[in-house]
């Protein structure tokens, strides 16, 4: 079989640019190991700037009707300091919260819907390449297939422990170990999206689907080690025990709250920049580069990635290698560059205290840094990828 665009992962990235790509008349495959619906561990939250990015591939009104309510404020909780700002307004609104579990399959349809045909569960066995086509030979329960593709599309995340696209590196006492749960009651108040900084780790808490509260962290892998030693139990009861112990926002919100289903965890994550493009092979998602978490913009990152891509591929593909690199950098460079620099000072002690005096006295902190971090930040042009000028279809 073969297809213009192979894309391997039906994430956020993935199912975006599937979508975006079988709209404008691209034959499409969509490879997904994993079967749906999933849970993952991510944030959830969606800022207001990637809402015209979900119009775009039709899904916006379904996420709309589905997330949870509109985020307007955000708050710091660190200690005994809580201090809530207004978020800086976006044209499209404000974000929302959905769960994984919801966003991939709304993506992955929508993508279907368009053409693109979906192999899943199905995982990538070997990749080569020849002439101008890239050889997928795709591993499933009871067959093999082999498919060629102009593009391939690498949009199966980073924190993959095996795969030839997985993000690896000898471990280290400073690696990051990401653990989410949903909640039902608690006392978070409407629209607000509190930021946790506590000893060793960050975290945030929101508003998800279906009255559901979603708290999402990060920890160190030697703060992880001291937490099981203090309150034992399996490492996610003993983080959540840890950012209960050490913060009084945290306390507040959760109190009286029951956790829904299993702790999720994964790890380690290493965030950064990495290839766009290499040897014909696009990145699209954390797999080209991420944020830390504590901005909250890893799956706005993971779908306006894919935006870009779709538009540096159809505008010109011969050249859409080293544009869509450029293009990444200059819509995300900042935003890492942030997101880094708040992680250091929201896991040091020191710094920790003193910003959060800072900020209590002064809170516009907050929103100025939100808007830092791209959530007003939209990548969409002013054209859509069918009226775009230049567009190249290379039918096979």
């Amino acid at each position: 079989m073969r297809f213009d665009a192979a894309v391997i992962g039906s994430g956020p990235a993935g199912g975006t640019a599937a979508r975006l790509l079988a709209q404008v008349g691209w034959s499409v495959a969509l490879i997904e190991r994993a079967g749906f619906p999933r849970r993952k561990v991510c944030g959830e939250f969606i800022s207001a700037a990637t809402i015209p990015v979900l119009e775009a591939c039709g899904v916006a009104g379904d996420f709309l009707a589905r997330a949870g309510p509109a985020v307007h404020k955000v708050a710091a909780y660190s200690g005994d300091t809580m201090v809530e700002a207004p978020l800086p307004h976006a044209k499209a609104g404000w974000g929302r919260a959905l769960g994984r579990e919801h966003l991939d399959v709304l993506l992955r349809d929508a993508a279907v819907a368009a053409g693109a045909m979906l192999f899943q569960p199905a995982e990538v066995a070997a990749l080569c390449r020849r002439e101008d086509r890239h050889i997928l030979t795709l591993r499933r329960a009871d067959a093999a297939d082999e498919i060629c593709a102009r593009v391939v599309i690498a949009a199966c995340g980073s924190w993959n422990t095996r795969g030839s696209f997985a993000v690896t590196a000898k471990p280290r006492p400073s690696d990051l170990f990401a653990f989410k749960a949903h909640f039902r009651g608690g006392a978070l108040a409407d629209g607000v999206m509190p930021l946790l900084a506590f000893p060793g780790g960050y975290g945030g808490i929101v508003h998800s689907d279906r009255g559901r509260i979603t708290l999402s962290c990060c920890v160190r892998r030697e703060e992880l080690a001291r937490a099981r030693e203090i309150h034992g139990g399996k490492a996610g009861e003993a983080v959540f025990r840890h950012i209960l112990a050490s913060t009084e926002g945290a306390r507040r919100v959760l109190q009286g709250a029951t956790v829904e289903d299993a702790i999720l965890a994964t790890g380690p994550i290493r965030p950064g920049i990495r290839a766009r493009y290499c040897d014909g092979i696009f990145f699209a998602g954390n797999v080209a580069g991420e944020a830390h978490p504590i901005i909250a913009e890893g799956i706005s990152m993971a779908i306006q990635s894919s935006w870009l891509l779709a538009q540096c591929l159809v505008a010109d593909r011969p050249a859409a290698g080293p544009n869509y690199a450029r293009a990444w950098k200059r819509q995300f460079a900042v935003r890492l560059h942030a997101a880094s620099l708040y992680a250091r000072l929201a896991m040091n002690d020191h710094s920790r205290i003193a910003g959060a005096q800072l900020i209590r006295a002064f809170p516009t902190i907050l929103t100025w840094g939100a808007a830092l971090s791209g959530k007003t930040a939209s990548v969409m042009a002013p054209r859509s990828l069918e009226s775009g000028i230049g567009i190249r279809h290379d039918g096979t």
